[in-house]
């Protein structure tokens, strides 16, 4: 459920393996077509009708092999029809064990699902398969995903301070690379991974946003430098919690909707201090 990675992939196949090792206790995987609306559908995969083979490839295949959605699933009181469909579906193929691969609104939707199971005679084991580029699921050291994302946004900086500092001394003397985290900095924070001869300024979401002083150390940077490259995440925040990319519209989940941080950045940039300057 939720992003697609190759690590989602990575996790099925991990899950799916182990499974096969210890076919004494557990019969067949599914897999739910989409994630939990293959669940809610009865729209499952029969995996033990691929090969070993085909299973292992999905350590290094892109994208979601059996699908994902975004599809939050509503609190017990409100849709507690939907969770009794989901232990119906359970029971008709006599299954057990309940593996939900995903980030935290899958792990909360996972506790429901072990919650209710209890209530209605039918226990089940839910487990949730930490999958998160963002690295924030509570208890989790370091979850699945952010490795990859680290690396991805580590050489992403780099490349575009090169290309900036290539041309800096007549043309674009700014970058912004806007990452993802809405309130963990962890994908911010592989932005400065890159060699210390770049001149990165990080901005975090635990970090509340001082216009003044990031103004006053991108000039220095620009001074010192020729240019200088800025890595903020999704969530930066003004000192009053408000998000730097506020629309005032709200996602599925009741999220605030996040319109892009790096453009008003930049644009706060040229406004005080005139650089040219390019975003991603």
């Amino acid at each position: 459920s939720g992003g697609v990675t190759a690590v989602i992939n990575a996790s099925a196949c991990g899950v799916i393996e182990t499974a096969r090792k210890h076919s004494d206790k557990i019969g067949t995987v599914y897999a739910g077509q989409n994630g939990i609306i293959g669940a809610l559908t009865e729209n499952l995969i029969d995996t033990s009708k691929e090969s070993d083979a085909d299973i292992s490839a999905l350590k290094h295949t892109p994208s979601g092999g059996f699908g994902s959605c975004r599809y939050k699933m509503k609190s017990l009181e409100d849709n507690k029809a939907e969770y009794e469909r989901l232990i119906e579906v359970f029971k008709a193929h006599d299954i057990g064990y309940f593996f939900y691969n995903g980030g935290g609104d899958s792990a909360d939707t996972c506790l429901k699902v072990s919650q209710l199971s209890e209530s209605m005679g039918y226990p089940i084991q839910a487990i949730h398969v930490p999958k998160t580029v963002d690295n924030d699921l509570p208890v989790t050291d370091n979850c699945p995903g952010f490795g990859s994302v680290a690396k991805y946004i580590a050489v992403s900086t780099m490349e575009a301070s090169f290309d900036v500092a290539s041309m800096c001394a007549t043309s674009t003397k700014i970058f912004v690379l806007e990452v993802m985290g809405r309130h963990a900095g962890w994908i911010a924070a592989a932005g400065g991974l890159v060699d210390d001869s770049i001149p990165v300024v990080i901005l975090f979401p635990e970090v509340d946003f001082d216009e003044k002083k990031f103004l006053a150390k991108v000039d220095a940077n620009v001074k010192e430098f020729g240019y200088c490259t800025i890595v903020v995440s999704e969530g930066t925040k003004w000192a009053d919690g408000r998000f730097l990319a506020e629309q005032g519209t709200r996602d599925d989940f009741g999220h605030a909707q996040l319109g892009g941080a790096a453009p008003v950045v930049a644009n706060l940039i040229k406004d005080a201090l005139g650089h040219k300057y390019h975003w991603a």
